[in-house]
C-alpha cells in the first residue's frame, strides 16, 4: 500500500470520526449541565441528534404560542384581518360590535376615528352603545386569574390596550403612561384603586363591564380628537336587526405581522383572542373555548397529533396544557416556512416559557456541523439561563 494510500484513508477516517465525537461531546455537555433537563434535537433529515429524558411529557408555559401561531396560520392564514364594525341609528346613536379584534390599541383607534367620524359626520352623536355579544359573558381562561396583573387580562370581543392600562401616579395625580394614550375617568380611577405610588401597566380584571367601560372611554377620546362630539352616555347593548354598518373597520395589521408581535412579546390576551377567533371563523360565532378546542384537535389530528399536543388553551399559561418533545419538534416541522415569525430575545428563530418551576425554549437553530436543527427544551426549575447555555451548547457542538 502506498504512503499516499495510507494518509488518504487516515483523512477519511478523521472526517468520519469528528461528527461522532462532536456529537458524543454535546450530549455530554448537555447531561453535565442539565442531567434531568427534557433536551431533543432533529435536523432536517429527520435524525435525532439528542434526546434526554426526550419520553417523558412536559408543560411548554409560553412555547404553547408556537402552537397556536400555527393553528392560526392554517385556519386564518396570514392575510386574515380582524374586523369592528359600526352603525348608527336614526337618533344618531352609534353602535359599535367587537370582533375580538386583539390589536385595537390606542394607535389603531388614531387610524379608525378620523375615518369614523368621516362616515357619520360631525353632528352630535346622543349616545354609544358598545355590542360585546361576539363572546360570551361568562367566558373563562384556565390559568388566567382575578388579578391586576397584565398577563392576566381579560379576552373580550370588545377591548382596547390589551385590555390594560398604563399610568404614573405622582400623589393625588394620575397620567396617562404612554404619549399616544389620553387618560379617561375610568383608568383614573382603576389607577388610584392601586395605592398613592406606582406606575406601570394593570390589566381591568376580569369584569367585563369595566373593560366594556374603557373601550367606550377611551374610543370617545379618539373620536373627540377627529371632530365629533358625543352628547350622550356610553352604555352595552346589541346593534339592533336591520341596521347596517356605516363603516367597518379592518384591522392595519394582518395577522402575519400580529403573530410577530405575539411570539415576540408572548401577550397571553393576543395569543387567546387569536385562539378563540380559530374556533369562531371555522364554526361561526359566538366565540367559545370549546370551539377552538375543537378545530385545534381536529387540525392536530391531521398531523397525527392527537396524543402529543394536549391544549387547554392557546397561551400557555395553563399549567394544564401537556406536549411530548416529539409532538411539539413536528410542529416546528409544520411551521417551518413561517419561522420567519419567531423572533427570539436572543435574536435566534426561537421561543421561551416560563411558570413557577418551568422554563422552556424550543425553534430553530443553526449549528456548526449539522446546518439547521429543530429544538426542545424543557426543565424543571426557574432558571432561565440555562435554557440559552444549553442551546448554546447545541449550536457549537452539533
Amino acid at each position: 500500500m502506498s504512503e499516499g494510500t495510507v494518509w488518504s484513508r487516515l483523512i477519511l477516517l478523521t472526517l468520519v470520526l469528528l461528527p461522532a465525537q462532536a456529537l458524543a461531546g454535546a450530549k455530554e455537555k448537555v447531561a453535565a449541565l442539565a442531567p434531568s433537563g427534557l433536551v431533543l434535537v432533529i435536523d432536517n433529515a429527520g435524525k435525532e441528534l439528542v434526546a434526554q429524558n426526550a419520553d417523558e411529557p412536559f408543560v411548554p408555559a409560553s412555547v404553547t404560542k408556537i402552537v397556536t401561531a400555527w393553528l392560526a396560520m392554517q385556519v386564518l392564514g396570514g392575510d386574515h384581518r380582524f374586523q369592528t364594525r359600526f352603525y348608527l341609528d336614526n337618533a344618531r346613536v352609534l353602535y359599535v360590535r367587537g370582533g375580538g379584534d386583539p390589536f385595537l390599541i390606542s394607535e389603531e383607534l388614531a387610524l379608525l376615528a378620523p375615518r369614523l367620524v368621516a362616515a357619520v359626520g360631525k353632528k352630535p352623536l346622543t349616545g354609544i352603545v358598545l355590542d360585546a355579544s361576539y363572546y360570551p359573558s361568562d367566558l373563562r381562561i384556565p390559568g388566567i386569574e382575578d388579578t391586576t396583573e397584565s398577563y392576566d387580562a381579560l379576552n373580550s370581543a370588545l377591548s382596547v390596550n390589551f385590555n390594560t392600562i398604563s399610568a404614573i401616579r405622582k400623589g393625588d395625580a394620575v397620567i396617562s403612561g404612554e404619549t399616544q394614550t389620553p387618560i379617561t375617568p375610568l383608568a383614573i380611577s382603576q389607577f388610584r384603586a392601586q395605592g398613592p405610588n406606582g406606575r406601570g401597566r394593570i390589566s381591568l380584571g376580569q369584569d367585563p363591564a369595566v373593560s366594556l367601560q374603557y373601550a367606550g372611554e377611551l374610543l370617545a377620546a379618539f373620536l373627540g380628537r377627529a371632530g365629533a362630539r358625543i352628547d350622550g352616555t356610553i352604555s352595552t347593548g346589541s346593534v339592533p336587526e336591520g341596521l347596517t354598518p356605516v363603516y367597518v373597520h379592518r384591522q392595519s395589521r394582518a395577522l402575519s405581522r400580529i403573530l410577530i408581535e405575539l411570539l415576540r412579546s408572548s401577550n397571553n390576551y393576543i395569543a387567546n383572542q387569536i385562539f378563540l377567533e380559530i374556533g369562531g371563523h371555522r364554526l361561526g360565532g359566538p366565540v367559545r373555548l370549546e370551539k377552538s378546542l375543537t378545530v385545534a384537535n381536529e387540525t392536530l389530528a391531521a398531523h397525527g397529533l392527537t396524543e402529543a399536543i394536549h391544549l387547554e388553551e392557546g397561551s400557555g399559561i395553563s399549567p394544564g396544557n401537556s406536549f411530548t418533545a416529539r409532538g411539539l419538534a413536528k410542529v416546528l416541522e409544520l411551521f417551518a416556512p413561517y419561522a420567519n415569525l419567531l423572533r427570539g430575545h436572543d435574536g435566534g428563530a426561537n421561543k421561551t416559557g416560563s411558570l413557577d418551576g418551568v422554563r422552556t425554549l424550543a425553534g430553530y437553530a443553526n449549528t456548526a456541523g449539522s446546518g439547521r436543527v429543530r429544538f426542545v427544551i424543557s426543565l424543571k426549575s426557574n432558571d432561565g439561563a440555562m435554557r440559552f447555555q444549553l442551546l448554546r451548547v447545541i449550536e457549537a457542538g452539533l
